[in-house]
């Protein structure tokens, strides 16, 4: 099949004069090459893209795919993630990753955190602050967590993240509503081990590939796994797979989160334990990061045996079960 890359390159912002911290999220060229080769050892034809306008401008001058691998991350709006699958959608072209509505519900953290407690998943119990003057008026129990309501690689977490009074939360979210332009997510802190968990799958098909648990190093800033911790993680955490029963606790947590967030083909879920060792959700990416012995679901991968090529078979599989009407052009390698 022809096979559409959607992607946004951090070079391309960084080019127009954006920040690292700003651009964390977006891709570096070795991953769209890493991409492009697996799916072309599937038997696949991909086609690089790029970003949202530069699709947009495809499909208006006649381009056509059979297909879309899309990690687009979007720049602008709270659910800039969901642009591009909304586009795809428009024209009718299945795409592989999560639907424009699991994106864009998943980027608002206490929007995802309403449906998975909905569902009976544990969460911290959370506020969302529109304004720094509301920090006065909370009532969750201190210590408090709090960062970006719409943002990812830990952007707007470091040091300062962790309050303990009203004071101190009041400064940090009116920092954070200055510098991100967003309302704010304040949590009660759980302090307890700090896992990822890699999903791959969809529905009842959805498994997990495996957990890492991010153990933190003298050299970590904060208490948060934040944007420094993330980018700069060599010396600041060591992440290991972990196979015990708060992983598989972990795991189970994460993929009941995955299902009730309607998450597709594969990503990631974090879970923090409170200090009873209860797994509680954090947050969900639909949209995981897939830089080669770099990005978290492809460490778990790697713990696991399984080759890069692989992973976005897995991944692959998943989408062509979603959409019987490819699996003659599809299969191939799959």
């Amino acid at each position: 099949m022809r096979v559409g890359v959607t992607f946004d390159l951090r070079a391309d912002y960084l080019a127009m004069g954006l920040g690292e911290e700003e651009t964390a999220e977006f891709d570096a060229p070795e991953t769209i090459d890493a991409i492009c080769e697996a799916l072309t050892n599937l038997g696949q034809q991909p086609v690089r893209v790029g970003g949202m306008r530069r699709l947009a401008e495809a499909l208006v001058r006649g381009e056509r795919f059979d297909a879309v691998f899309n990690i687009c991350e979007g720049m602008k709006g709270a659910a800039r993630e969901a642009q591009v699958p909304a586009l795809l959608d428009a024209y009718e072209i299945p795409y592989v990753f999560s639907d424009a509505l699991t994106l864009a519900l998943s980027l608002d953290k206490a929007m995802a955190k309403h449906v998975v407690r909905d569902h009976g998943v544990r969460t911290p119990d959370f506020a969302v602050l529109e304004r720094a003057a509301d920090a006065l008026r909370i009532t969750l129990a201190p210590p408090l967590f709090v960062k970006p309501l719409c943002e990812g690689s830990g952007k707007g977490i470091d040091g300062r993240s962790l309050v303990n009074d009203a004071r101190e939360l009041h400064a940090v979210v009116a920092s954070l509503i200055e510098r991100f332009h967003q309302p704010v997510l304040v949590e009660e802190f759980v302090g307890g081990r700090e896992f990822t968990v890699g999903i791959t799958g969809t529905g009842d098909e959805a498994e997990v590939l495996g957990v890492t648990e991010i153990c933190r190093t003298d050299k970590f800033i904060g208490e948060g796994y934040g944007y420094r911790n993330k980018e700069y993680w060599e010396d600041k955490v060591v992440i290991r797979l972990c196979e015990d029963g708060a992983a598989r606790s972990a795991g189970e947590v994460a993929l009941a989160a995955w299902r009730a967030l309607r998450c597709r083909d594969g990503g990631r879920v974090d879970i923090r334990n409170d200090d009873r060792g209860n797994p509680n959700f954090i947050e969900a990416n639909p949209l995981a990061g897939l830089r080669p012995d770099y990005s978290d679901l492809c460490f778990i991968a790697n713990f696991k045996g399984i080759s890069y090529d692989d992973l976005i078979g897995k991944i692959w599989v998943s989408f062509l079960r979603r959409h019987p009407e490819l699996n003659k052009r599809g299969r191939a390698a799959a």
